[in-house]
């Protein structure tokens, strides 16, 4: 069976270093043999802002919420903004909270592969620290590449990324978070850590 793979990412421009960044990984992803969707700049934009027990959720949210519900893997990409998660991004995550009560809670044994862009390596990488923080609360695998890209002008035209350095680790980090799903499908007690009272 093909692996899905979701991505939650990008800034409100939808021609943004992060955004570009995961749809290399995506396309990667695809490479490699998984459908995928993105909830980028023009979801993300439009979600309110995460209510706990909220009655009526948007469309929108129905539909990444039960995009997450059906993944077998996650690619998150957030901007490096003030040395940590951008709040657009933080707002999709946090729409994972809706599964708490699931068979399968939150992201408990997906693999989920991290992007951080940013104009510096200090955000970059504590950005990419409280990412792995936020994919372990949710009791899902980091991978073990994460990817951080220092943004810079021309570093991607076209929907490619210029430099094969960065291409290559971005399209590492769609092809680990494959290669973990597949493995999940294929031995589902290496990466389940069962359900438990404490996060």
């Amino acid at each position: 069976m093909t692996p899905f793979i979701v991505g939650i990412g990008g800034t409100t421009s939808r021609d943004s270093s992060t955004e570009s960044a995961i749809n290399v990984a995506l396309t990667a992803a695809r490479t490699h043999g998984a459908r995928t969707r993105l909830f980028g700049s023009e979801i993300l934009s439009t979600l309110p802002h995460y209510a706990p027990g909220a009655v009526d959720r948007s469309s929108t949210a129905r539909e990444l919420v039960d995009a997450v519900r059906a993944a077998d893997g996650l690619i998150f990409a957030s901007p490096g903004y003030h040395g940590s998660v951008s709040g657009l991004v933080k707002n999709g995550i946090d729409y994972i909270e809706e599964t708490a009560s699931d068979a399968r809670t939150y992201l408990d044994g997906l693999p989920v592969g991290l992007i951080v862009t940013a104009y510096g390596w200090q955000a970059i990488g504590s950005t990419l620290a409280t990412l792995r923080s936020i994919v372990h609360g949710l009791r899902g695998w980091p991978t073990p590449l994460g990817a951080g890209v220092k943004a810079a002008s021309g570093l991607f035209a076209d929907g490619a990324c210029t430099d094969s350095t960065v291409s290559g680790q971005l399209e590492l980090v769609g092809q680990q978070v494959v290669g973990f799903a597949q493995l999940r499908r294929r031995k589902p007690a290496v990466m389940l850590t069962g359900r438990s009272d404490n996060n």
